[in-house]
């Protein structure tokens, strides 16, 4: 499936600007590690301590995180969510 081309003149982004990922997984402090070192390695400037939110689910079982990065592009954030998305232990990303 490929993702339809929108020229960057209809794009509703301003690049950059700051931009929330949520991603839901299994908790686990491992996978947090992970997703953490995945969106670093497409946004080196993202700080874990400043810009990650954590939410356990009622049961524990899940955990929420909101990892805000300063995008640069739509490419870098196809990139970041592509990564993300292909973790075994990501349920959701949005």
């Amino acid at each position: 499936m490929t993702t339809p081309q929108i020229p960057p003149e209809e794009s509703l982004i301003e690049y950059p600007c700051d931009f929330p990922i949520k991603v839901m997984g299994l908790h686990d402090e491992a996978y947090i590690d992970q997703i953490v070192a995945l969106v670093v390695a497409h946004a080196p400037e993202f700080d874990a301590g400043r810009h990650l939110v954590r939410r356990p689910s009622s049961s524990g079982k899940y955990i929420g995180l909101t990892l805000t990065v300063r995008a640069t592009s739509r490419e870098q954030l196809d990139t970041i969510y592509r990564a993300v998305t292909g973790h075994p232990q990501t349920k959701y990303v949005l």
